[in-house]
C-alpha cells in the first residue's frame, strides 16, 4: 500500500502543479487580461452587474493586488467550483455551461478510449499468440498504418468519405435539429448515432498504440516458465493466454496509459472542431479565440483533473492485477 501512497502524493502534486501554470497562463499573455475580457462586455451588461469586473480581477489578474493574493483567491474560487461567470454566455456561470458540453466530451472520450484499449489489447493478445496468422498479418499492419495519423487528418478522412460520400454518418452537431437535451428515447438514439463518427476516427488513432504494445509484451511473455507449466498441466489454450500469458502482459501497456490518454484529451479540440462537436474540446477553442479567460480556465483545470483521475484508477487496477504491488 506505500505504492500506491506514493502515487496518490504524486497527483495531489501533479493537480497542484497544473493549477499553477493554468493561473500564470493569462499572466504570461501580452496586455491585460481583464482588458480582453472588458472588451466582449457592452455598458449594459456592465451597469447590470456592476461586481464582475472584481470577479474577473480575482481569477485573471488586472487589479491592484499581488501576484499571490490573487493567487490564494484563485485557488480558493477552485476549491468552492467558482470559476465566474462567462464573457462568451454571458450572463450563463462558467460552471453551468461545463455542466452542459462536459457530457459529451466524457462521452466520446470514455467509450471511445475504453472500446480502443479491449480492442487493442484483444487483438494484440491474440496476434502474439498466433504469430504469422490473419490477425497479425492483416489487422495490426492496418491499425498500426492508421494510428500513424494525426487525429484530425484521420477525422477529416472519416468526415469526407464516410459522412459527405456514403452518408453513413451524421457529420456535425451532437444531435438533430430541432431536439432538446433530455433522457428521452429520440435525444438519445440521435446523440449516439452523431457520436459514432468521432468514436469510430478516435478508435482508429488510438487502438494501434494499445495493440502494438501488447503484441509486444506478449510475444515475450509467452515464453516464460510459467506459461509452459500452464501448458504442462493441460490447461486449454484460451485459459492459458488470457489468464496466464495475458493477465501478465497486460501490466506494462497499463503503464502508459497516461501517455495516450493525456494525447487522447489534447486531440479532442481538433476532433471536435471537425465535426463541430460542442463539447469541452470545442468549447475550449472558441473560448480562447473570444478571450473567455474563465471559461478557458476552468475548462483546463476540469479536463486536467479528468487525466488525474483517470491515471489514478489505471494504478488502482495496475494494484489488482499486481500482487507484488500489495506487498510494496
Amino acid at each position: 500500500m506505500r505504492w500506491f501512497a506514493r502515487r496518490l502524493v504524486f497527483y495531489v502534486f501533479a493537480l497542484w502543479v497544473a493549477l499553477t501554470i493554468n493561473f500564470l497562463l493569462p499572466r504570461m499573455m501580452p496586455g491585460s487580461p481583464i482588458d480582453g475580457i472588458l472588451q466582449h462586455l457592452t455598458p449594459a451588461q456592465l451597469a447590470a452587474n456592476p461586481g464582475i469586473v472584481k470577479t474577473y480581477e480575482a481569477l485573471v489578474g488586472g487589479g491592484n493586488n499581488s501576484i499571490w493574493q490573487d493567487y490564494i483567491t484563485y485557488l480558493s474560487r477552485i476549491v468552492h467550483l467558482d470559476f465566474g461567470v462567462s464573457t462568451s454566455h454571458y450572463p450563463a456561470p462558467v460552471s453551468q455551461v461545463i455542466g452542459q458540453t462536459l457530457p459529451y466530451s466524457i462521452f466520446l472520450v470514455g467509450v471511445a478510449f475504453f472500446l480502443s484499449f479491449l480492442i487493442g489489447t484483444g487483438i494484440g493478445m491474440f496476434a502474439a499468440w498466433r504469430r504469422g496468422g490473419a490477425v497479425d498479418n492483416i489487422l495490426v499492419p492496418t491499425f498500426m498504418a492508421l494510428s500513424a495519423f494525426p487525429a484530425f487528418f484521420t477525422a477529416l478522412l472519416g468526415l469526407y468519405f464516410l459522412g459527405l460520400k456514403a452518408g453513413w454518418f451524421p457529420i456535425q452537431h451532437a444531435y438533430d435539429n430541432g431536439l432538446s437535451p433530455g433522457f428521452n428515447w429520440e435525444f438519445l438514439s440521435s446523440a449516439f448515432r452523431h457520436a459514432q463518427l468521432p468514436i469510430l476516427v478516435i478508435l482508429a488513432a488510438y487502438t494501434g498504440g494499445w495493440m502494438l504494445n501488447m503484441r509486444t509484451v506478449m510475444i515475450n511473455t509467452i515464453g516464460e516458465d510459467y506459461v509452459t507449466m500452464a501448458h504442462a498441466k493441460g490447461l486449454s489454450d484460451r485459459r492459458v493466454m488470457t489468464w496466464y500469458a495475458g493477465r501478465n502482459a497486460i501490466l506494462p501497456p497499463l503503464n502508459g496509459f497516461a501517455a495516450l490518454f493525456a494525447s487522447a484529451v489534447g486531440g479532442l479540440v481538433f476532433i471536435e472542431y471537425i465535426f463541430s462537436y460542442p463539447g469541452a474540446g470545442l468549447t475550449l477553442q472558441q473560448a480562447v479565440l473570444g478571450n473567455d479567460y474563465a471559461l478557458a480556465q476552468a475548462l483546463l483545470v476540469v479536463l486536467s483533473v479528468c487525466v488525474i483521475v483517470a491515471n489514478l484508477l489505471m494504478d488502482v487496477l495496475n494494484l489488482i492485477l499486481d500482487p507484488r504491488l500489495r506487498t510494496g
